[in-house]
């Protein structure tokens, strides 16, 4: 099941919510937890055990640790590298386990080897990662062991973030668990946020998204340069109002129920640096290896030698986190080299540089990178690179390329506006009175559109399921 879905909107969410705000607020964990597990098991109740057992293994990890923590820490230690072991175990094994035999079987030797064909479970990339955090947050002393298995499993499977994200460490949510206030500002809070992403969403990213899927279905040698820039732009615009509008909805979701969940999204394309763009892109990501996987290797602690390997190290694992394929791991390096070149010599320079300047030097490698991450096919994607620079290509401008730039010029510029927090300026300077009146407003109006979208129209992709 997804969000933007008129079983969602219409059936589960409401009857989800009319039911928490009439349970006692010490019953609601309980209906939580059951509404997540019919949320996670709609359309394969099967993985429903394996997440379970997400949530039993790092709860026990979690209540070893935190008993042996102060007596016995080198068992701690044991218990939590067990831990970690087995939790990246299921991941590969799960995720990763076909594209390993893919690449083995280049070795004459493993030639023979038949992939298993393991379906890969919805959002295991992010619960894994967020029940992984808490086991050794406890080690840390960062937070107390939960001794509630109902407010473990709650927090692990909670519906609105389990899979798309943000990842939500158990430090950030922790209070709430235990005790949240749910009032009438909150979920008026909540509405407006989810209202936004669901725009974004529907309105937004499915329909450039299908320019994209013109663009990436055609043969590379039939494209203008500007065609296939075109496509790219695209692609750049609906995987940020896609993955945006998600996490805007899930942190929509959260405020309804009582949840604060972190920021996921900062309006990334307007930075001036690569180095900006990624702490302005998928935040809950970039700040979960910054503190679990780039500053235990040392960080910037150790010399600029082994900063850059750690910084390496960490691309190479975030383009793999992404996917099992070869293309992701590309995009992962190509990213540890832009930041390496920027953190050596170049930062500087652009900050000296002028902001026009530094933001189409940005925007460039990062339209770039998002082709690097979307098409899965090495010769599919030489040619399409190529063909962004003249290579290979029908021509610098086609009739097509024209055609489409018509069709949805207007599109393009709104989805240029979208992208900027000019919107969200607007609202701070606007008097309460006339929000009273416009957001009840903008939030029918926004409702009905999508909804009629949603029932006209059968595209309506989720980019993240494979994560």
């Amino acid at each position: 099941m997804v969000f933007s879905s008129i079983v969602f909107l219409y059936l589960y969410l409401p009857i989800t919510l009319i039911i928490y705000f009439l349970t006692p607020a010490r019953y609601r964990n309980i209906w939580l937890f059951i509404v997540n597990l019919i949320f996670y098991g709609w359309g394969e109740p099967v993985y429903i055990i394996l997440m379970l057992a997400s949530i039993l293994l790092n709860y026990v990890a979690g209540l070893f640790i935190g008993k042996y923590r102060e007596k016995k820490k080198k068992t701690a230690k044991n218990v939590l590298a067990i831990n970690i072991v087995l939790n990246i175990g299921l991941l590969i094994f799960f995720k990763y386990i076909d594209f390993i035999i893919r690449c083995l079987k280049i070795i004459p030797f493993f030639a023979g080897m038949k992939e298993l064909g393991v379906a890969l479970p919805i959002g295991i990339s992010f619960y894994t990662f967020q029940a992984m955090s808490y086991p050794i947050d406890v080690y840390k002393g960062e937070t107390q062991y939960q001794k509630s298995f109902l407010k473990f499993g709650t927090y692990v499977a909670l519906f609105p973030q389990l899979i798309a994200g943000p990842i939500v460490r158990y430090t950030d949510v922790a209070k709430d668990l235990e005790k949240r206030e749910v009032h009438v500002t909150r979920i008026a809070k909540g509405i407006r946020k989810f209202m936004i992403g669901l725009a974004k969403k529907v309105l937004l990213a499915n329909n450039i998204g299908q320019l994209w899927d013109v663009y990436n279905a055609m043969e590379p040698s039939g494209m203008s340069v500007v065609g296939a820039w075109i496509g790219a732009f695209a692609f750049t615009f609906q995987i940020y109002f896609d993955f945006s509008g998600y996490s805007d909805m899930a942190i929509g979701l959260g405020e309804m129920l009582g949840f604060s969940f972190p920021p996921n999204f900062d309006y990334p394309y307007i930075s001036k640096s690569i180095t900006e763009f990624w702490r302005r892109w998928h935040i809950s990501l970039g700040t979960w290896f910054r503190d679990y996987v780039y500053i235990p290797l040392g960080g910037n602690r150790k010399g600029i030698k082994r900063q850059l390997l750690n910084i390496w190290i960490v691309w190479s694992l975030t383009g793999l986190w992404h996917g099992a394929s070869v293309n992701f791991l590309l995009w992962g390096i190509y990213y540890g080299v832009l930041l390496t070149i920027e953190k050596l010599f170049l930062y500087k320079t652009l900050k000296k540089a002028s902001s026009v300047f530094t933001h189409i030097y940005t925007m460039f490698f990062v339209v770039i990178g998002w082709m690097i991450f979307a098409i899965e096919d090495m010769r599919h994607l030489v040619k399409y690179l190529g063909v962004m620079f003249g290579i290979g290509s029908e021509g610098i401008l086609s009739s097509q390329a024209l055609y489409y730039l018509r069709d949805y010029g207007i599109v393009f510029v709104i989805l240029i506006f979208a992208c900027l927090p000019a919107g969200k300026y607007l609202y701070g300077k606007m008097k309460d009175s006339v929000k009273n009146l416009l957001v009840p407003a903008a939030i029918a109006i926004v409702l009905l559109l999508c909804t009629a979208y949603l029932v006209d129209s059968t595209y309506n992709p989720f980019l993240y399921f494979r994560f």
